[in-house]
């Protein structure tokens, strides 16, 4: 989830096509479009507007687009996408987006995760971790839950034909045949400590649930609650992946170890060049 000492992307959620070009030479819409978008405080003014002027003129639907967004409403709702590795992933209000720096935990995990093995994705969300990975990765089971029915109807959208979804905080209510079976448990969980929730930026605040953010006093709570399940989930060798924020891989690492798993943290090469540390702790 955020970042609490980087609420920001360098660029749009919505991936690679966002920074292709510039808009049209002499082109008053786009333009106009831009301006519209700067002047409701849009940091990307630019790129948002050539992703919205993607968008059909007919009916009205690209200028009731741009109003939505211009109100306020997160850019990726507005489309109906983010991109997440190369993979346009299905969103909706309510459900948490896909972060750009969330491609360095892909990264790691599709290192640990071979052709036949068993993935499970908790705290899905939109189950866009568990869908890049899936087509990556081809493994023989893909099953992913999160605590929200609605988290849960968009990642049924993005996994479907792809793999199986639920309802269960984290855990429970996962189906039992996969207990000592998952090869890769990725867990992408909230993070953000309570006291730094107001310092996540507007679309965050106010266009996701606070619940996919609030990791508690030190940002790890949920974490914890994974790891502590993770041996009994984990078939033998099998790896829990999670992103962490800066200065939370000792105490992430710490909490592994208590859980009886082998742990250690990697900063992974990001969208920002800055970097995004991630856990990895294995079952022995």
């Amino acid at each position: 989830m955020s970042s609490p000492t980087s609420w920001s992307s360098a660029s749009p959620e919505t991936g690679r096509a966002a920074a292709a070009g510039d808009p049209p030479a002499g082109d008053p819409s786009a333009a106009d479009l831009v301006a519209r978008l700067r002047a409701a405080g849009c940091v990307f003014a630019e790129d948002e507007a050539r992703l919205l002027g993607e968008l059909p003129e007919a009916g009205g639907a690209r200028e009731a687009a741009v109003r939505r967004r211009v109100a306020g409403e997160r850019l990726e709702h507005v489309l109906g996408w983010a991109e997440l590795s190369g993979v346009r992933i299905a969103v909706t209000p309510g459900v948490f987006v896909p972060r750009r720096r969330t491609e360095a935990l892909v990264a790691v995990a599709r290192r640990l995760l071979a052709p036949g093995g068993v993935l499970l994705e908790v705290c899905c969300g939109s189950g866009a971790i568990a869908r890049v990975l899936a087509e990556l990765c081809g493994p023989a089971r893909v099953h992913a839950s999160d605590v929200d029915p609605r988290a849960v109807a968009c990642a049924e959208r993005n996994l479907a034909g792809w793999g199986d979804v639920s309802v269960a905080d984290v855990v429970d209510g996962v189906p039992t045949d996969l207990r000592g079976r998952v090869t890769l448990l990725v867990a992408n969980v909230p993070y953000v400590p309570t006291d730094e929730l107001d310092l996540l930026p507007r679309d965050a605040r106010d266009g996701e649930p606070r619940r996919t953010h609030d990791g508690g006093d030190d940002g790890l709570d949920v974490l914890r609650r994974v790891l502590a399940a993770a041996g009994e989930w984990l078939a033998p060798g099998g790896a829990t992946v999670s992103e962490l924020a800066p200065g939370q891989g000792a105490a992430a690492i710490a909490a592994a170890v208590h859980a009886g798993l082998a742990a250690h943290a990697v900063l992974a090469d990001d969208e920002d060049g800055a970097g995004t540390l991630v856990l990895v702790a294995r079952r022995p």
